[in-house]
């Protein structure tokens, strides 16, 4: 019955966290930021974690998300930016971001196999600006024919309206259609409500209930469709 997959990208396929390394690197190296990058991105990676969850349920805004994670991560290490300068930094990051392109081990390999089976899109939470970015440099555009931005639809998973729009766009049923994705709430629980099924890639090594699909390597999902 199956006919529709559709992916999350950031943390799925896209090596979000090897790729905003890289990124910050260089931003650091451009603005002369005098901070051990290992040391910034420990602290950084769950402050930002924590922000997403905020933005997502609409408790922070765009520009709130991208100023407060730094000021809150520099906080952490006694140094203070004038907001003009945070607002810089914001920017060169995301300038950055897309050129550095690693995905997951099995992503090429596990996207050819689907293809052949279903048709394949991405829902997800990621800026407009950079996600089609991220697809196109990655070189996975191809394998996908739809792309659901949560900006474009005016809310993020797991508002139903994401979920709704991706299915509109895709012409597909929601019985027809798997989900994939790294976060419970706004991947998993998301799409289930709505009647879609899913698989929870761990990312996180999370423990989940029994009663749902997970995968801890991308490979795994060739099991399971």
């Amino acid at each position: 019955m199956i006919k529709h997959i559709f992916f999350d990208l950031d943390h799925t396929l896209w090596d979000f966290d090897r790729n905003s390394a890289l990124a910050f690197k260089r931003v650091f190296l451009k603005h002369h930021i005098e901070l051990e990058i290992e040391k910034f991105l420990e602290a950084y990676e769950p402050i930002n974690f924590s922000y997403w969850k905020e933005f997502r349920e609409e408790r922070v805004t765009k520009e709130q998300l991208r100023r407060g994670r730094l000021t809150d991560t520099f906080k952490m290490f006694n140094k203070e930016y004038s907001l003009e300068m945070i607002d810089v930094l914001a920017h060169s990051y995301i300038e950055e971001l897309p050129f550095d392109n690693h995905l997951f081990s099995g992503t090429v390999e596990v996207l050819q196999y689907l293809s052949e089976k279903y048709t394949l899109h991405i829902i997800t939470n990621g800026f407009e600006e950079v996600q089609h970015l991220k697809l196109k440099n990655s070189k996975i555009d191809h394998f996908f024919e739809t792309v659901t931005t949560s900006e474009e639809v005016g809310v993020k998973k797991p508002n139903p309206k994401v979920f709704q729009r991706a299915l509109e766009k895709a012409a597909a049923l929601s019985h027809e259609s798997v989900m994939i994705g790294d976060t419970f709430e706004a991947d998993i629980l998301g799409a289930e409500a709505i009647g879609m099924q899913t698989i929870f890639y761990n990312y996180r090594k999370e423990t989940l209930p029994e009663t749902y699909c997970v995968v801890n390597s991308l490979l795994e999902i060739k099991r399971h469709l």
